[in-house]
């Protein structure tokens, strides 16, 4: 069988072009399908508020039944396995196959963890969020690890140990980052990260590369043990090992290179953006992939018509960061400035609410009531 359009995955850019398309009363043509292994996509945005129980579950995300029904898109629950580019032809893990006259990949990534591990710590990956937040509600309802470590030092990675903390407060946290803490935000941020870290009682281990783990122990280069009864994985992003054996291009790390109108670079007729696409100027992160959103539908529109006059992406050179905090106020960061207040609270929740709302409005949902419950 081959479907017009294959989307596999319900990333933030996937999502964003559904949506668009609806509101323009665009349906791509009979036979095209989005790919996904859970029913409802979780928004990334509002997860650290979601742990420390400023949101509820439904608050967080859509169902994907409705959207795809807007849209006249069939949904089917599968994970792609393989992907052969020559042939345009993707396998699932239910053993169908199925080739697309054009695909469109948003299928995320997973975390980075150490290259040797015995096996001795739970493992949780901050991605996908729905597996760690099915991980959250069962420490809260059955007793959470004693000793908890968060291996990061990004924007993620501080969200969720100061999220964790409230929601958690018994566990004892270590956030262990392999060189500076928000090594990508301006200086000042980093200052106040680690002033709230030590303020909260989180262990803040800034500089140690973990290289193994063995027998309940997180290991360092410099040969440092650090005791850990469970371990989130918060360490960027890493390629889902089919994509170096698909055939498109990818750089050193294994990422799919696309250019500026979101085509891989190797084959124009597949598509990708994200966190599993890699494009000069544009890091994986959520502000990036929903602007990507804006350009992904049109292209695929155009694409599907047969024309080629393609619009061009193009990464803002500052994109605004707010981290949650994990109490009332949020940690804003642009440019060379950073601030935490309330304001930049009030300002997240404004922006994840509005494309939450945006979404579930766009499937014909009933809108949820969007105030945080605390």
């Amino acid at each position: 069988m081959t479907a017009p359009l294959i989307m596999i995955g319900a990333g933030h850019a996937h999502l964003v072009a559904i949506r668009d398309w609806i509101r323009q009363g665009y349906q791509p043509p009979s036979g095209s399908v989005l790919i996904t292994p859970e029913p409802e996509a979780w928004y990334s945005g509002m997860m650290p508020g979601l742990l420390a129980g400023r949101w509820q579950s439904e608050q967080c995300r859509v169902a994907l039944g409705p959207l795809c029904h807007a849209a006249g898109i069939s949904l089917q629950l599968d994970s792609l396995i393989s992907l052969d580019a020559d042939q345009r032809r993707v396998q699932l893990a239910s053993g169908k196959a199925l080739n697309g006259e054009l695909i469109s990949l948003d299928c995320g990534a997973g975390n980075p963890a150490p290259p040797h591990n015995d096996g001795s710590l739970e493992l949780v990956g901050a991605k996908p969020f729905g597996a760690l937040y099915r991980r959250w509600q069962h420490w809260r309802e059955h007793g959470a690890p004693a000793r908890l470590a968060i291996l990061g030092g990004g924007a993620a990675a501080v969200e969720l140990a100061l999220a964790l903390q409230r929601a958690l407060p018994g566990c004892q946290l270590t956030l262990i980052c392999a060189s500076a803490l928000l090594a990508a935000q301006p200086p000042r941020a980093a200052r106040l990260a680690r002033s709230l870290l030590a303020d909260r009682g989180i262990t803040l281990q800034e500089g140690h590369l973990v290289s193994c783990i063995d027998s309940g122990a997180l290991l360092t280069e410099a040969g440092r043990a650090i005791e850990a009864d469970a371990l989130i994985l918060a360490t960027g992003a890493a390629p889902a090992p089919w994509q170096q054996n698909s055939g498109l291009a990818t750089d050193s790390s294994g990422f799919i290179q696309i250019g500026n109108t979101l085509q891989s670079q190797s084959h124009p007729r597949i598509l990708a953006s994200g966190d599993c696409a890699t494009l000069p100027g544009c890091p994986h992160s959520g502000v990036y992939a929903v602007r990507q959103g804006a350009v992904l539908g049109p292209n695929l529109r155009t694409l599907l018509a047969g024309d080629s006059a393609l619009q061009r992406y193009q990464p803002q050179p500052r994109a605004l960061a707010l981290l949650a905090t994990g109490d009332a106020q949020a940690l804003a960061c642009y440019g060379p400035l950073a601030l935490r207040s309330r304001l930049a609270l009030a300002l997240k929740d404004r922006l994840d609410t509005g494309f939450m709302r945006s979404l579930q409005q766009a499937g014909g949902l009933p809108a949820q009531d969007q105030r945080p419950i605390v």
